[in-house]
Parts: C-alpha cells; structure tokens; sequence
C-alpha cells in the first residue's frame, strides 16, 4: 500500500513540475512577445520617417507602442497562445499568433482612426502588428533552428542511429525529439539510408550521414547503444543483413511494427525487438477474393488432418468465405476439438461438422465421404517429421502415400469438384523418406487428374511454416527456455520459411485458379539460414548466453532445399506468387497391390518411384526389425497421421 502511494505521489509530483515548467515556458513567450510589439512600434515608425531615429523615437510613438503592447497582452491571452500550452512552432501555435496579431490590429486602427489619439502616422496600427508577427516568428525559427540536433542526452537516454530516412523515419525522429518523458528514451545520435537521393537529407538538424555500410564507424563515433529500423516494407534479406550489422556493431537492433498496425505517427513506445516474421519480411499478400469465394461459397467442403497447425487455420480461413458445410476430419479428437474452439468459441463435439478418422481405413473414409458428399476437399493430413520417418518409412508409407490413395479415391467415389494436396518443398528432387512419401501424393493426385473427368486434382507445394506443432521454432524454444544449448545441424542450412496464414491463404489461391493435373508451388522468397532463426530467439529470449551447437546433418537432410525438381518446366499463372510444374502420373492400381516384406523394400521402392535420390544405402538408415513383414496397405497401426504443420 505505501509502495503504491508513494507512486502516486511520485506521479503527481511529476505532473506539477511539468505544468510548471508549461506554465513558465508560455509566460517567458508571452514577455519575449511584448517587447517584440514594443520593438515593432519603433521599427514601423523608423520605416515611416525614411530611417530617422529622432522622428522614430518621440513620446507619442512610445505611448503609441505601450498600447499595441497592452491590446496586445490582453488579446493575447484571451484568445492568443498563453492561455494553454503549444508546442513551439506549431500549427495551433501560429493561428493563434496570427488572430490575436489581427485583433490587435483592428483595435489600434479603431483607437487611432476613429479617435485620434495617440497622434502617430495612420499606418502603424497596420505596419507595427506586421513587423511584430514577422519579429515572433523568425525568433521561433531561430530558436527551434539552434535546438535542431542538439537535444539534451541525459544519462537514462539511450543514443540510438535511426536506419531510414523515409517518411516513417522522418516522422519517428521528430516524436523522438519531442519526447519530454522522464523515464528511459531513445534519442537519435545519427540517421542512415542507402537511398543515395537522400545523402543530403536533414531531418530536426539530423542529417543522413551513411549507408548500412557506416553502421559500426557511426555507432563508435557517436557512442550509440541502439540500432532503430524505422523502413518498414524493407525485404527480409536486407532487413537481415542490417540487424547483423548492427548486432556486430554492439548495439541493440529495434524496429518499428508495419504500417497497418499503427494507429498514429511513430513513437519511441512503438518501439520493439525484430520477431521471426519481421526476419522473413514477407510482402502483403493480395489475394483474388472473388476467385477464391466462387471456389468455395455455398460448397460442401472438407479438411482432412483438421486438427494440425495448417489443417486448423485452413478450416478458420475457409469458413469467412461461407461455405454451405465445412467439415474437420483427423484422427486426433481433442485437435479437432481445439480447432473447432478456434473456429466458433464453442467445442460441444456435436454439431455434426466433425469426422473422427483414419485415413488409412479406407471404409471409415468411404463411409463419411458418402455421408458429407463434400465437393471440394483439402488435403492436408500426413506424417511430417523427417528424422522421425527416415526410421520408420513404412510410416510414411501408410499414411502419406496410402493414406492419401485412400483420400482420393474416396473423393473420387463422391464426384469432388476439386481436391488440393497439401505437399512440401521436400517434394521436389526429394532426398529423405518425406519427401519421397510426398512426391508419390503429388504424382497419385496427378494420375486422378488424368482420368480425363470434369472434377480438378491439384497438388500445392510450399516450406516450412513458422510456429507450427513440432517446428524447429518450438524446439529451439524449449532448449532456449532450459538454458540452452540450442542445437543446429550445420551452420549453412537453410529453409524456406512462410507463416502459417500465408500459407493458407496461397493455399487457397491456388484451389481457385488450379489446372487440373499440376503442382502449385508457392513463392516463398530467399531461403533463411536455421542458425539465424536460433540466434534471433534466443535474443527474443533474452537469455545471451545460451550457446549454439552443431550437430551435423541427419539423414535425408539437405543443406538448402528446392521448390522445383531438375528438368520441371516452371510455369506462372494468373496470380504472380504461385507458378505451376507438372508432375508424372503413378498408376494408382500399382501403388494399391505393393506389399513389402521389410521397411528396407518400402523405402527402396518409393526412392525409385519418386525420381528421388539418397546417398547412400537406403537399408542402412533403418533397423529393419523395427517393423513386421507384409507392409501393405491392410497392415494395422496404432499411428495415426497429423497435418503439415
């Protein structure tokens, strides 16, 4: 209790001394103003006389001046500036200059033509306001030019460089000038820009001074502590590149948050750390609404794997566009359950919109697909964990490769319009277990494609997707929170990267503007090194002395991955971030009659099916007793499949 009194005695102590402060700012204005007027009354009466200072100077032109100076005092602070607080040189500041400079105006023509008195030339109660509004403002200038730069560093302030010089920025370092706070505050020391048009650039007395290349040289000559980036559409490769910079350079990088989320100018509370989704720096997506809502309003729709990370924003995002039913199928219940809380803010299990199932039983599929006839299904269920399946490829085998024949032969059964297959960039030229489990869905979903019928069978292609169940962000998240050290395989790997809205929305793009038989492969920018999503959570964390580990690369793993096989003809389509490749047709009759006697054989046969390459013998990555014989599609499993997170 006495701590939180002494608080608010604290703060009221603070405001009083702010509004005396106020208060004595406007009335050392006010005093400076008058003897403006009064020096304005002799210098329009020096400009009358041809520049004699004795015909200037008489008594009638003094009194003549105490009379502008006391209209004046008292309009002033009637409606002039002194009754309330303006921030110099502003706006409000300067119209109410002007009005009472005019009604000071019109009383002293009042008094001096239409009474008489004082006896001075009937054009200084015109001139003198003149001269005194001109005397006002220029001393304003002079004062805001002379404090331009030179804001007082106290030994609280934290010096910062701004990067970008733009209209945001020139915003920011203006606020960040004005900032009388008595707490902790971000002064700029120095401003930087790559653009060369603004080298020149001046902002409050702060000029451009350098380029990202001058960041180290300005952060030891002006002793700055942080690095704000206040260019808020700046790609995520430069935006990279800047912070490291800054980081190697001691200082604590800062941005400002995207325009969207702003509500007002820029401000030193705006401020904040770089997040991962500011690392990837994707661009706003513009999506063909119109395209998407004639794919989905009024159709019966259905998710498979609707409880995964993917499968679950899939169903939210598909639900604004007023489906006549949507459908969450998975095997996990309480994923679906999560999913449905997600989507309604109720979770009662009973509305009918759920379906609790195994995609590898093909008759609880057919059943529920007979009872939902959905006309659009997305596909996004499967087993996902590579090191997880490089062990286990009969898995894989079940769930994304049986599994997924399962799926579409019983959309098939019903007549779906159109049935998209969530895949991976794994897929392409695939060197582990997933992804040749996922390239055989691709080339299944292309042979129902080829049957020649009306429906649409389209696969759509994408990375890895940031903040999904078991992603590398939750791994490294957990080492980082037990104190390290985060393990990374190799410190050249690289991902593709996308968030998992992004990726649902293209997702859907491409559903809408799909051929049938291709592969939709989403632009997913430049790929981003692992090692620096780890060090970019671990400074999120706070926590600096958490090492990094190499581990070297598993199995199946590649340094950096690719979204186009070898050979594919790349393609674009009517929507400039998803181009199309075509993919060879498997016969499903085949897939459906393979039995295995070892997971050695199931791999081995989906590393030539998938056009897929390994380095090495396929049976050395597996204990090929981990498993029974006969694995084929009748096996039983207690696994069940989960989304592409």
């Amino acid at each position: 209790m006495s701590q939180s009194t002494d608080a608010k005695a604290s703060a009221r102590a603070h405001g009083r001394t702010h509004r005396e402060r106020d208060r004595a700012v406007r009335y050392g204005w006010f005093a400076v103003d008058l003897v403006v007027v009064l020096i304005s009354a002799f210098m329009a009466a020096w400009v009358r006389y041809d520049l004699d200072a004795t015909a200037s100077t008489t008594q009638e032109i003094a009194l003549f001046g105490l009379l502008a100076v006391v209209v004046y005092a008292a309009v002033g602070m009637v409606i002039g500036p002194y009754g309330i607080g303006h921030m110099r040189g502003s706006f409000e500041e300067t119209s109410d200059l002007i009005r009472a400079i005019l009604v000071t105006a019109l009383v002293l023509a009042v008094v001096r033509l239409v009474f008489g008195a004082p006896d001075v030339p009937r054009s200084l109660p015109f001139t003198t306001p003149v001269f005194a509004l001109l005397g006002m403002f220029t001393l304003r200038f002079l004062v805001r030019s002379w404090r331009w730069g030179r804001q007082t560093v106290r030994e609280q302030d934290v010096r910062a460089i701004v990067f970008g010089a733009g209209h945001m920025g020139r915003q920011l370092v203006r606020n960040l000038h004005r900032d009388t706070s008595e707490g902790d505050r971000y002064v700029p020391v120095a401003l930087l820009d790559d653009d060369p048009g603004k080298r020149r650039l001046s902002i409050d007395g702060l000029r451009v001074s350098g380029t990202r290349d001058d960041i180290t040289d300005v952060a030891e000559r002006t002793q700055a502590k942080a690095l704000i980036i206040a260019a808020t559409t700046m790609p995520g490769e430069d935006l990279r590149e800047i912070s490291d910079l800054g980081r190697l350079a001691g200082l604590d990088v800062l941005i400002l948050p995207p325009v969207n989320e702003l509500f007002h100018a820029p401000r030193g509370a705006d401020l904040r750390h770089l997040n991962l989704e500011d690392l990837l720096g994707r661009q706003r997506i513009e999506l063909d609404q119109t395209a998407i809502r004639n794919s989905i309003a009024g159709k019966r729709v259905l998710v498979t794997g609707a409880g995964g990370s993917i499968g679950s924003e899939l169903c939210r995002q598909i639900d604004r566009y007023g489906p006549a039913k949507l459908v969450l199928l998975d095997r996990d219940e309480s994923a679906m359950h999560a999913a449905q809380m997600s989507m309604t803010g109720r979770a009662l299990l009973d509305d009918g919109t759920l379906a609790l199932c195994d995609i590898r039983d093909p008759d609880a599929l057919r059943v529920i697909f007979e009872r939902e006839k959905p006309q659009v299904v997305f596909h996004a269920a499967a087993l996902k964990h590579l090191t997880l399946l490089e062990q286990f490829p009969a898995e894989a085998w079940k769930t994304n490769v049986l599994g997924t024949l399962n799926v579409l032969e019983a959309a098939r059964a019903v007549g779906v319009e159109t049935f998209v297959n969530v895949s991976t960039d794994k897929a392409a030229w695939p060197s582990s277990v997933l992804g040749y489990s996922k390239r055989l869905a691709e080339r299944l979903t292309a042979s129902f494609a080829s049957a020649g019928n009306e429906e649409t069978y389209v696969s759509v292609r994408f990375g890895n997707v940031l903040g999904s169940r078991g992603s590398v962000i939750t791994a490294f998240t957990a080492q980082i929170e037990r104190g390290g050290p985060v393990t990374v395989t190799h410190p050249d790997v690289e991902r593709f990267f996308m968030l998992i809205p992004e990726a649902c929305q293209l997702v859907l793009q491409a559903s809408a503007i799909g051929t049938d038989g291709e592969v939709m492969v989403l632009a997913m920018g430049k790929p981003v090194k692992i090692v620096e999503v780890a060090r970019t959570l671990i400074e999120m964390s706070g926590k600096h002395d958490v090492e990094i580990q190499y581990t070297g690369l598993r199995p199946g793993e590649k340094l950096s991955e690719q979204l186009f096989t070898p050979g594919e003809q790349i393609q674009t389509s009517e929507h400039p971030l998803v181009s199309h490749v075509e993919v060879p047709a498997i016969d499903a009759g085949d897939v459906r009659g393979q039995r295995f006697d070892t997971p050695a054989q199931a791999l081995t046969w989906m590393v030539e099916q998938s056009g897929g390459h390994r380095d090495h013998d396929p049976s050395a990555d597996i204990d090929i007793t981990a498993e029974g014989p006969n694995l084929g599609p009748d096996t039983a499993t207690n696994e069940h499949e989960e989304s592409i997170r």
